[in-house]
């Protein structure tokens, strides 16, 4: 008699059942198997905000495969992740076995994991717990806030705003700091100031610099010397004067480690010194969590990495020190270990912070089992894990006070010397931190540099002589677009979101086209703008990030059993609909004109020596203002209809396709090593792309075309080099082999995008990940997802060829070779047997339209099959996520197969859906 466990993801599953054995039979969720259904209904405030869920046909699949695996089985243990979500995927996962019966005689248990260790997972099964009824009763009210406001205000949205699509609780507050950073850059006037700088000789003759700090027995502010008069005024003072040293002064300050990584500094750590997105970190870290191959064994490397505590556990805590003492000494050890506190706002700290699983494991040892991305991000937190638990770094600061003989003119040169490096020798802020420091907007002041700086032996009445002195031209900066680290940082000193949201809300704002990226900082679109506008003038409460952060307080106190979900909800209801219905009467030209007010000077800036910039360029006294049409907002004159002037929603002179990392005409890169050829980028009908050479013709004379590759979405034309454009073009690429069937994994580029592929299943892959880099584990995860669309029933009787079931637009059919049949009306997929299947073939079947005819039709008006993509060599057969779309319109509109009141989270919602 076998135990049961349910974790999330397969590569989860496979592990941890290398660890239990045969008592123990391990299944996976993938993730949430119920959500919300996306339409008006869902949740019905009306009575006391009940809910329905449904479940997709993956999620029926899964609780099936379950439901069997409990036939005579004593135990259920629930071990999916250790977050709200995890407790949410457990809670939704009893609730449809107990509905299908399969619950009766068997002990379900939940139990929680750190780290996926074999010591880990023995330890939790001795420790099992029931669900966490308040953790499911947050989720519940997350869910349920984040559907109401994106399927309530959404509408309002596409009603009074055309063009603008879905807004959500959380994103429309990030999307406000976005806007607002913007308007603040564009409203910002630099200012100028000077700065005098003096080289002095010891009477050793070391040189140093010094800062001028006083000048005519004043002391300088930052704009006291405004212009070139002043600055050459105080130049010459210094040059004509006699200096001398009036003081030096010493002490010596300590600087302690930082903390180990929560979810959020990772993030921002990951992006200021990896140059990787909030996603992509995530998408690695699971992957380092999920555990990677090494010497025959899967092994977790690092603890879960969705976390806001700083704490690590004592054994772990006692590890980093025996490793701290014997790898650098016992004068790299502390007295006593270093406990940590989170000084984030809302902090939950409910697990550990993020660390190595086994602090021997170096990231020496283990850098041949990772890839690329997944070595760097391990060494980045193992680092900081074992730096934690250093002694403090000790520093001698020396500032050197300078005057001459009057004392009216005096400098000041400071510096510092590192007398113990402590954990500086493992995890050090250098220059290159500085530079990625500058690239993220989170740059060290100057003061910091020159504290930085060593400055020769001095003491006091040292003469000086002066060795030269210059004066610097300074103009005031205006504040930096936030890039993925600064705006992670902002969020969660603000307190809105929770780390582990973080990555998914920058990547809607992208999805939605409200935001861009352009070198690495975020530049909000004339689209992002004009919500957030609308937003504010009229649901202005609602991206308040002080109520934002409230609203997550309260959900806190839910989760933590202080407070009823339910009588939050009510709260914010009464007040969000009394908002909605003040809309209800809102006309177009009152949108017009709150949006127009507030976006004017952005759409319309005033140029020094131009005249107004409302002008209409066609008519005489034509003032040009915003318009909202069908397809979206445009710039027109108010003289319409007698002038027809328009121009699209642009600022005046901005080059959009530049400043969005566009590209226009060709450009070289370089040579390729192998053949010599030429490698360009160059723009085409259907996007940017690289080409090698120019092509030829073979051995008969006839012409033969260039090998060329398409770029991805999230690639930056203006960013490529030579070393990415031949990964592209050596497209596809192979990952591994199949550990079952042994068959080869490529990743490529089709005609619909970035793809895995293994046979003739192929499956999209999803934002964040990267095919030049896609790594073992990942590949798996997304063919499982590929493979559940399609039923391997077996041969067919008459020539041996595989008859399969599998998931279509138009819903499941059979197939045989060339030859598809749909399946009755009704029929699901797994209740097909191979006979029925070839009786269907036999008396329904039609064969498929030939590949390439772009216009010719299968069964059931299914599209030919996609045309080899150019360059590839490979069948771009892989669906992408929009051909995906009406398959989850479809499932969206079968009746639910059972409905709940509010008793069971589900699966996290689509980044297409309003309240996403």
């Amino acid at each position: 008699m076998t135990d049961v466990v349910v974790v999330e993801s397969p590569a989860k599953a496979k592990t941890i059942n290398k660890y239990l054995g045969r008592d123990f039979r391990v299944l996976a969720s993938f993730g949430h198997v119920r959500d919300l259904p996306p339409k008006d209904g869902s949740v019905r405030p009306e009575e006391d905000f009940a809910m329905d869920w449904e479940a997709d046909e993956r999620g029926e699949r899964q609780v099936r495969e379950i439901a069997q695996a409990l036939k005579g089985a004593r135990r259920l243990f629930l071990a999916t992740d250790p977050d709200r979500e995890g407790e949410a995927i457990s809670w939704h996962v009893k609730d449809m076995l107990a509905r299908r019966g399969a619950l009766k005689g068997v002990e379900v248990n939940r139990i929680t994991f750190n780290e996926i260790t074999k010591r880990a997972i023995q330890t939790a099964l001795a420790a099992p717990r029931d669900l966490d009824t308040p953790l499911i009763e947050a989720y519940l009210a997350r869910r349920a806030l984040d559907y109401l406001v994106g399927f309530n205000l959404s509408p309002v949205l596409w009603r009074k705003l055309p063009g603008s699509k879905s807004a959500g609780r959380v994103q429309s507050v990030a999307l406000r700091l976005i806007c607002e950073r913007e308007a603040e850059i564009e409203a910002f006037r630099a200012r100028e100031y000077w700065t005098v700088e003096a080289r002095f000789a010891t009477p050793t003759g070391a040189h140093f610099t010094a800062r001028l700090t006083h000048h005519e027995g004043r002391k300088l502010e930052q704009f006291d010397l405004p212009d070139e008069a002043s600055a050459m005024r105080a130049k010459a003072a210094v040059e004509s004067g006699s200096f001398g040293v009036v003081s030096v002064e010493k002490k010596r300050t300590r600087r302690n480690p930082p903390p180990p990584f929560t979810t959020s500094t990772l993030q921002m750590e990951a992006s200021r010194k990896l140059g990787m997105g909030a996603q992509q970190t995530m998408r690695t870290a699971q992957q380092l969590y999920e555990g990677v191959e090494i010497g025959g064994e899967t092994v977790g490397l690092i603890t879960y990495m969705r976390t806001d505590g700083v704490q690590m556990a004592r054994e772990a805590v006692f590890a980093i020190r025996d490793h701290v003492k014997s790898a650098f000494g016992a004068d790299y050890v502390p007295g006593a270990p270093r406990e940590y506190s989170s000084k984030a706002k809302n902090a939950q700290e409910a697990h550990e912070a993020i660390r190595p699983t086994d602090v021997s494991r170096t990231p020496e040892q283990v850098a041949r089992f990772l890839d690329e991305r997944q070595r760097r991000l391990y060494e980045l937190i193992w680092k900081r894990a074992v730096a934690s638990q250093m002694q403090s770094a000790e520093l001698d600061q020396t500032t050197v006070e300078i005057a001459d003989a009057s004392g009216r003119t005096r400098l000041r040169a400071t510096g510092s010397v590192i007398a113990f490096d402590g954990f500086l020798r493992l995890y050090r802020e250098d220059e290159d931190d500085r530079a990625a420091d500058a690239r993220a907007g989170l740059a060290t002041s100057a003061v910091e540099e020159e504290d930085e700086r060593t400055l020769p032996p001095m003491r006091e009445r040292d003469a000086l002589k002066t060795q030269g002195v210059q004066a610097n031209q300074h103009f005031t900066q205006p504040p930096p677009r936030y890039s993925e680290a600064s705006l992670v940082k902002k969020l969660e000193e603000l307190g809105i979101g929770r780390p582990s949201t973080y990555a998914s809300i920058l990547q809607v704002l992208q999805d939605r086209e409200y935001v861009r990226l352009d070198k690495r900082r975020f530049i909000p679109e004339d689209r992002g703008r004009l919500v957030t506008a609308f937003l504010v003038a009229f649901f202005e409460r609602y991206v308040d990030t002080g109520f934002t952060a409230g609203l997550e307080e309260r959900l806190d106190d839910i989760s933590g059993g202080r407070a009823d979900w339910r009588a939050v909800m009510r709260d914010f209801w009464r007040d969000f609909s009394k908002a909605l219905e003040g809309t209800s009467e809102l006309r177009i030209s009152d949108v017009i004109d709150a949006l127009d007010a507030e976006l004017g000077p952005h759409f319309f800036p005033q140029r020094e020596g131009a005249g107004d910039p409302r002008a209409c360029p066609s008519c005489s006294g034509g003032r040009l203002g915003l318009r909202l049409g069908r397809t979206g907002a445009f710039i027109g004159c108010s003289n319409y209809p007698e002038c027809r002037y328009t121009r699209p929603l642009a600022v005046p002179g901005a080059d959009g396709d530049k400043a969005a990392g566009g590209f226009d005409g060709q450009r070289s890169l370089g040579a390729d090593p192998a053949t010599g050829q030429d490698v360009t980028l160059r723009r085409g009908p259907y996007g940017v792309y690289v080409q090698l050479g120019e092509g030829g013709t073979d051995a008969k004379g006839k012409p033969t075309k260039p090998r060329r590759a398409s770029l991805t979405r999230d690639m930056n034309p203006e960013t490529l080099d030579l070393e990415a454009a031949l990964a592209l073009l050596s497209l596809p690429r192979p990952i591994g082999r199949d550990p079952e069937t042994g068959e080869e994994i490529t990743a490529g580029i089709g005609r619909f995008g970035p793809y895995v592929r293994l046979g003739n299943v192929y499956q999209s892959l999803e934002p964040g990940d990267d095919v030049l880099t896609l790594g073992m584990n990942r590949a798996m995860d997304l063919l499982a997802k590929a493979r559940a669309k399609v039923r391997l029933l077996g041969q067919h009787p008459k020539d041996g060829a595989p008859v399969e079931i599998r998931k279509g637009r138009f819903g499941p059919y059979a197939m045989h070779g060339k030859t598809v049949a749909n399946l009755p009306r009704g029929v699901e997929m797994e209740a097909m047997t191979l006979d029925e299947a070839v009786a269907l073939l036999a008396e329904k079947g039609k064969e498929m339209a030939p590949r390439g005819k772009a216009g010719a039709k299968g069964a059931r008006g299914k599209k030919a099959a996609p045309r080899r993509a150019a360059g590839n060599g490979a069948a771009a057969e892989a669906p992408a996520a929009k051909k995906a779309a009406p398959v989850r319109k479809a499932a969206a509109k079968k009746p639910a197969a059972k409905k709940a009141p509010a008793k069971a989270p589900g699966a996290k919602a689509a980044a297409k859906k309003p309240g996403a």
